[in-house]
């Protein structure tokens, strides 16, 4: 075992000693050491009920005769820093949640990790740490929140409350009933309620095998959650004891799987970030270097988002595209009745081993589905996929859009420019009713290095929605979406402003094209002119000191998963 770097032999007398002092027990000194690395947080809905799940891993480790040790990583709830300078920090915290995990666990020379997360940003940065430490490894994600209610109306985080100010600010409800919906909306513990990035990356993790069956859906309150919790603490030793480590699960095929998957259920924009990123952390997990050719095919690019976008049917429609919540989409048969239609429809989904020790097509043999919401694959709610990528003269290095919270009448958009340089400069004018009907507010300057951080535009999205604008306005910018955006918004355009992209270059007035058939963005203004305008531009100037300084100095474009 990799611990007994720690505690075999003479000279490792210290150690044992040391070991001693946090309450191993003689008996258990030679025991299979499994990190339990845990996001537990007070300030995040979504894992305020990780004390309870840590203890069940904690049993489920010693019932299968390993010894756990709980260590803390830092989490970030998206909502709470949305709309102001601490969502900077989000999409930043992944790297530095996998710095922590790698760090501890290498450190501290450990066997195997069970690795309790939840929220947007904590998932991918535990499977890049998971993939980079290659050591045995079990995914546990806490479970979506659930359904908010008030007056017989059915409420989410989003529609419930942040849509709700546009609906007052627009004259439609009270400030009574918008008080009503802001303690009403978030009822319990969990991920919000919708299939936003938290609930995507957690199927996400599920399809690529790196969770056990229905870990992704099963309500963070719930018992089963709580016994899952503690199946995973048992099957992280046996993944010990069998040495089943990350890289043998998360491979080209795997990730493949979880970006058809991605498509086929409309999930959040950010998972094209997110899925970069843990592919980069897998493929350069090769340190053989007559392994350079098995290396380059582990590697997953945009081409394969866009390859696939034109292939896989959307048959899952959720929150925010739809009203079906998690809660339902779990009763429905969840990840596993999405398993079951793509392994029998999707010649490219493969059938893979997780770490349930079984294939894909053995758990998911006898799986229950409601066709009412999880539809047959080839009766899909559209053939167009649920996620797509545009290029165009604004994008040529390429941009997101979730097409499924797009309305159909609104695959062909035109409209005028209005520019602005940050997020509360575009809310400004969103509150004060200077965006109308036909404009294209453009936010930039908010890219991983312009922002920095790469901010999520939740707030002006939301806004848009609330106000009625979401059919009539679109939006574009180099920073990126909540899961829980809808409408016309293309996020992620690469280069960004800050790299003198030619989103830095757009003027008040210029027309914009956006054509989701032909998946473009284009600017229509002479290229002469932007020549000329390029030569004025200002050189971009790093905004930040400490952590975000750092982050803008070393980060990567959007397009090949913000790695730093």
């Amino acid at each position: 075992m990799r611990s007994d770097n720690i505690k075999k032999g003479i000279a490792k007398t210290p150690h044992r000693s040391l070991l001693m002092a946090t309450g191993v027990s003689k008996k258990n000194i030679n025991s299979p050491y499994i990190g339990i690395a845990s996001s537990f947080s007070d300030l995040v809905p979504g894992h305020i009920g990780m004390r309870d799940l840590e203890r069940q891993i904690e049993k489920g480790i010693h019932s299968a005769g390993g010894q756990a040790f709980i260590f803390g990583v830092p989490a970030v709830c998206d909502g709470i820093a949305m709309g102001h300078d601490g969502m900077r920090y989000s999409l930043p915290s992944r790297d530095l949640i996998a710095d922590c995990v790698e760090t501890v666990a290498n450190a501290h020379q450990l066997d195997g990790l069970v690795l309790l997360s939840n929220c947007d940003k904590i998932t991918p940065g535990m499977l890049i740490a998971a993939a980079r430490i290659n050591i045995p490894s079990i995914i546990v994600t806490a479970g979506p929140m659930l359904d908010g209610e008030s007056k017989c109306e059915k409420l989410t985080m989003i529609k419930g409350a942040f849509e709700a100010i546009g609906k007052y600010r627009n004259g439609e409800i009270t400030e009574e009933r918008l008080i009503e919906l802001e303690e009403a909306s978030c009822p319990s513990s969990g991920a919000c309620q919708g299939l936003y990035t938290a609930n995507t990356m957690a199927c996400l993790t599920e399809i690529m095998g790196m969770s056990l069956p229905h870990c992704a859906t099963a309500a963070a309150v719930s018992s089963e959650k709580r016994r899952i919790a503690f199946e995973s603490g048992m099957q992280a030793v046996e993944l010990v004891r069998q040495n089943k480590c990350p890289l043998d699960i998360i491979s080209r095929d795997s990730l493949r799987n979880a970006i058809i998957a991605d498509l086929g259920m409309g999930g959040s924009t950010n998972s094209f970030l997110h899925i970069l990123a843990i592919a980069n952390a897998a493929s350069s997990s090769f340190t053989n270097t007559s392994e350079e050719s098995k290396k380059e095919e582990e590697i997953i690019t945009l081409k394969d988002f866009e390859e696939l976008s034109y292939k896989i049917h959307q048959f899952v429609k959720l929150e925010p595209s739809n009203n079906i919540t998690m809660t339902q989409f779990h009763n429905a048969g969840g990840v596993n009745a999405v398993l079951k239609e793509l392994l029998n429809n999707v010649p490219e989904f493969k059938d893979l081993e997780g770490v349930a020790l079984k294939k894909a097509s053995e758990i998911v043999k006898n799986a229950y589905s409601d066709k009412n919401i999880i539809h047959p694959y080839n009766e899909p709610f559209t053939t167009k996929p649920g996620l797509g990528i545009l290029y165009g003269n604004i994008a040529p290095e390429g941009s997101v859009i979730k097409i499924s919270a797009v309305d159909e009448s609104c695959y062909e958009f035109e409209g005028i420019a209005k520019t602005f340089d940050s997020e509360e400069d575009a809310m400004d004018a969103l509150e004060n009713d200077r965006i109308k009907e036909g404009d294209v507010v453009v936010i930039r300057y908010e890219g991983p290095k312009g922002g920095p951080g790469m901010r999520e535009m939740l707030a002006p999205t939301s806004l848009i929605a609330g106000k009625g604008l979401g059919t009539k306005t679109a939006l574009i910018t180099d920073g990126r979406f909540s899961g829980g955006t809808r409408g016309i918004c293309v996020g992620h355009i690469c280069p960004e402003a800050a790299n003198g992209g030619v989103i830095a270059l757009i003027e008040d007035g210029d027309r914009i094209k956006i054509d989701i058939n032909k998946r473009t963005l284009d600017l229509l203004v002479d290229n002469k002119i932007l020549d000329e305008r390029r030569n004025n531009l200002k050189p971009y100037r790093i905004k930040s000191n400490g952590y975000l300084g750092k982050y803008a100095r070393t980060v990567s474009d959007a397009s090949h998963g913000a790695i730093v």
